[in-house]
Formats: C-alpha cells, structure tokens, sequence
C-alpha cells in the first residue's frame, strides 16, 4: 500500500516521485558573466561504480560528503567555481565553471582536472566555454579560430554572439566563445547547457559511423551472395538445394551478428542526432558576416552520418528479409522434394507388398500341394495295408477317394493358420 499524501490523503504511487523528481534531476546551473566553462564526458564501462569511487575521493578533498549509490547528480563547490557531475544512460559528465582567464584559450589550473584526477572512463567529448563581455575589441578573437570552419553566429536579437571552428586545442578540447551582450542569468545558463548538449550529444551520435562503415563491405558480401544464390535457385538442380539452403544460412548468420552489433549503437545514433537537432533549432541563430552557423555547419557534417547508418539498418533489415523468403523457398522446394521421395517410397513398399502377397498365396498353394501329396502317399500305405486285410477294399480306389478330402482338409488348416496370424 502506497503512503497517504498532502492534505487529501489520496494514495500515491510509488512512480509518482521519481517521475516528477526527473523534470529536476538536472537543473541548469546558473552562470554569470565572465566565466569559464570546462565538461567532461566518459564513457562510463566500468558502471556508476567507478564514476562513485572517484567522486569520493575528489569529496573527501573538498571535505564534502561523497554522493549516495543511487545519486545521478552531485555537486563539489571547487576553486572560484562549481564542479558538479551527471549520470546519464551510458555517459557521465563532470561540469566545472570558474573565472575566466585574461587571455582567450588561456591555461587555468583552478579546474579540478589536473594530474591527480583520475578520470571513470574513455574519454567521449570535451569542452571549453568561454563567456566573455561583447566590446570593441571582440572581433580580434576570430583569429583564434580555422577560417574553413569557423562558425559565427547571433542569437536572442543580438544579446549573444557564438564562435566556434569545432577544433580541439592544445588541450584536446573543442573551443567555443560566447559573446555576451545582455544575456540574463537564466538566459546565459540555458544557453550554456545548449551548447554542451550539442558538442556532447553530435560526438556520441557520430559514434554509430565507424560501426557502419565497418559493416558495409560485409552487407555487399552478402548481398552477393544472395545474388549469386537466387541465380542458382533459377536452374533447379535438386541437386544443389541442400548445399545452397547451407550457404543461405550462413549468410543469415553473419547478418545477424552484424545487425545484433550495431543494433544499439545505431538506435542511440537516431535518438542522439534529434537530440542535437532539437538543440540546434532552440538557439535560433543568425549567421554573421556571411559565416555559417553552428546548426549549418553540424548539418552537413552530422546528417550524412546519421543517414549513412540509417542506410546500413535499412540494408540489414531488408537483407534479413530477402534471406529469410530465400531460405522459406529453398525449404519449401526441400520439403517438396522429401514428400515425393516418401510418395515414390510408399509406392514402392506397396508394390514390393503386394508382390510378397502374391508370393506368398503361391508358397501356399505349393505348400497345401506339397503336404497334401505327403499326406496323401501316407493314406496310401495305409490303403495297402487294408488291401491284404480285406480283399474287398481296393488300396487305389480308396486313395483316389481321400486325395480330395486331403487336399481341402490341408487347405483348410493353411487358411485357419494364416487367419491366426493376422489376428
């Protein structure tokens, strides 16, 4: 029974807590101007036990207590900024914010990334935020980033511009600047999270292309060897069916270690791709000076990797599909071909059946010929034997007299013999 609450005193479900604690799990932290913004995503193989064991240690430092098992969030006051660390399905990310250096790019040891941190896994994407105060002399960063891919956009009316090339530093991580003109904290913040979204979630999708681009040649090898099977499936050969239904299978087998493999990977592909997607269109750029904005850039760069795995999961299925009516054909004409061999077989049988029958009412007319014509050289003996006793009785006469008798009393006894046995 589930606890009474509030005033009313209904009965609460117990999802009815962590499903509105979700909307909370991960508020946005709020930052002010001048600030710099530095996340870490992991690949966290290891479990939330490793991601706890290090949060433990970097708590105990701090003289904060560590975060429970079950926590998806915790939050360590560091430096002149916040760290706080995410759990998500198959990440975690570790958060810090702090003041921003002099200089753009510029190195900063108050982050607490440094050599005594040990990170929870492989690392997946790293970031770097600077929000800096629109002036003048803005425009001077620009040189900071690749001009082939550089990115320049506004947003909110002019409030902010975004510059990123989406080139790692130094430091291995990806640079974007924010220039900040009016922005409201919760405006600043919500942006930041965008943007961390989008660097994070556009790196996890773009996870599924190697996968499918290792797959590729295997799907062509058995797409030809579909081809090639289907040819040999034109010609009929009885022959070939069982050698043919073996290769089928074979090819069925590789498909489905391929799809069973990237069957996730792809899934989180599509649903990381909209998430990104989803992101990009809530910024609501402008591009400047003629530059591409962030959305245009990861368009052309993210869809046709999104599409390319796509591709290869329709290629599975619709090859899956084909294998299978293949394999369904070739048994179908096995099973056709066993059935008239059982049919030939039984004909056979019945044949053979019924010529053991003939034979057999033969080596019973033989044998009734046979005992009757023992039976009866007896009888005749005996007749002599009655011939000297008696001459009235004729030893001939009285043998010619019995052989009938003989015979359908030997026929008889045959009949009753075979009845017995088929009862």
């Amino acid at each position: 029974m589930s606890k009474q609450h509030g005033t009313f005193a209904f009965p609460v479900s117990p999802m009815r807590a962590r499903a509105l604690g979700e909307i909370h799990a991960r508020p946005n932290v709020l930052v002010e101007e001048a600030r710099l913004v530095l996340q870490f995503a992991f690949i966290t193989d290891g479990g939330f036990a490793v991601d706890h064991a290090v949060l433990s240690e970097l708590s105990r430092t701090r003289g904060v207590a560590p975060p429970g098992r079950d926590a998806s969030h915790h939050q360590i006051r560091w430096g002149t900024g916040t760290l706080r660390w995410e759990r998500h399905s198959e990440f975690s990310t570790y958060f810090w914010e702090g003041a921003l250096p002099h200089e753009f790019d510029e190195r900063t040891v108050d982050h607490p990334f440094g050599s005594s941190f040990h990170p929870p896994g492989s690392l997946i994407s790293a970031v770097r935020i600077e929000i800096r105060s629109r002036d003048p002399d803005s425009d001077a960063l620009l040189k900071h980033f690749d001009p082939t891919s550089l990115c320049h956009s506004t947003i909110r009316d002019g409030q902010a511009e975004l510059i990123t090339d989406f080139r790692q530093n130094a430091d291995g991580l990806t640079r974007i600047l924010v220039l900040d003109d009016r922005l409201s904290t919760a405006s600043r913040s919500a942006l930041v999270q965008r943007l961390l979204d989008i660097e994070t979630y556009r790196t996890l999708a773009m996870m599924g292309l190697p996968i499918a681009q290792s797959l590729s040649p295997g799907l062509r090898r058995i797409e030809d060897g579909l081809t090639a099977i289907t040819q040999e499936m034109k010609t009929r050969d009885k022959a070939k069916n069982d050698a043919l239904l073996n290769d089928l299978s074979e090819l069925a087998a590789e498909l489905e270690a391929g799809a069973a493999l990237s069957l996730y990977r792809f899934g989180a592909t599509r649903a990381y791709s909209e998430i990104v997607e989803e992101r990009l269109r809530s910024l609501g750029e402008n591009s400047v000076g003629g530059y591409e904005t962030l959305g245009s850039f990861l368009e052309k760069r993210l869809a046709p990797a999104v599409r390319t795995c796509r591709s290869i999961e329709e290629r599975q299925a619709n090859l899956s599909r084909k294998l299978s009516r293949a394999a369904i054909l070739l048994r179908s004409w096995i099973d056709l071909e066993i059935e008239q061999q059982n049919t030939s077989l039984l004909a056979s049988m019945d044949h053979r059946a019924k010529l053991q029958l003939r034979l057999q009412h033969t080596v019973e007319g033989l044998s009734v010929a046979a005992v009757s014509y023992y039976v009866v050289g007896l009888v005749a003996y005996l007749a002599k034997g009655f011939e000297e006793i008696s001459p009235i009785i004729h030893a001939s006469v009285l043998t010619s007299i019995l052989v009938p008798v003989v015979i359908a009393s030997v026929w008889m006894l045959m009949r009753s013999i075979r009845r017995g046995h088929l009862n």
